[in-house]
């Protein structure tokens, strides 16, 4: 299996919500020698979900090693397995009573809404009746209109202007704190966004606070503002 499905902590808080969701994990930025992650940055390598929960498992490593080869090698059978797979874990979601979400990048950041079927389907016009969403910290990413494919843009520590222009065109940003979230970031309330992991659900403009996890929790590059993002250390509240 590609995907894991509705056995994650935090995607087990969304069954209470009336969802089950599915993951997938590559072996992110360069671990695999090819870069899944073109936007990241040092912060947001130091502060990767990779190792959390279960990431740490040597057999859990290698893999999201394997995966991720057979996406680069063999794209076609990848996304094709993939697709069958969204199939099969949507039936099995509605037959519990749940509706079905699909992470796609659980641990990369790659434009899914760009890779296709052979019949020439994007994951999304293929399966209309499941919620996709991503967490990216690629900006352009944001220009896309598919109505199932959420996207919550990601503080990358060099990134606030970028962070500005997506609020302020009603996009979330997702923020990664250490074990405490502030009440407020950049002059803005901060909302936990580890409550449950169904983005989709949030209304806009927020700050979506997310605690570190795995080997990052000792991470707090993400609370320091790069050097770049010093002159719009005061951002305009709206919350």
């Amino acid at each position: 299996m590609l995907l894991n499905y509705n056995n994650q902590h935090k995607m087990l808080k969304g069954v209470a919500y009336g969802w089950r969701t599915a993951v997938l994990h590559l072996a992110p930025y360069k671990l695999s020698s090819r870069n899944v992650c073109p936007s990241a940055s040092r912060e947001c390598i130091a502060a990767c979900l990779n190792t959390a929960g279960r990431g740490q498992q040597n057999n859990v490593q290698q893999a999201r090693l394997r995966k991720t080869e057979y996406f680069h090698k063999n794209r076609s059978g990848f996304i094709w397995q993939l697709s069958n797979e969204i199939e099969m874990l949507k039936k099995r979601s509605k037959k519990a009573g749940y509706k079905f979400a699909v992470r796609l990048n659980g641990t990369s950041d790659l434009s899914w809404e760009r890779f296709r079927l052979l019949d020439g389907q994007s994951l999304m016009d293929a399966h209309p009746d499941v919620q996709f969403y991503d967490y990216t910290k690629v900006y352009n990413r944001l220009t896309h209109n598919i109505n199932n494919y959420y996207l919550v843009f990601s503080y990358s520590g060099r990134n606030q202007k970028e962070c500005i222009a997506a609020m302020t065109r009603g996009y979330n940003v997702a923020v990664v704190f250490g074990q405490q979230l502030p009440a407020r970031f950049w002059r803005r309330k901060v909302f936990d966004g580890d409550k449950h992991d169904l983005r989709f659900t949030d209304p806009g403009r927020r700050i979506i606070g997310l605690r570190a996890k795995g080997r990052a929790r000792n991470c707090l590059l993400y609370t320091s503002p790069s050097p770049r993002d010093a002159t719009l250390s005061r951002m305009p509240s709206s919350a």
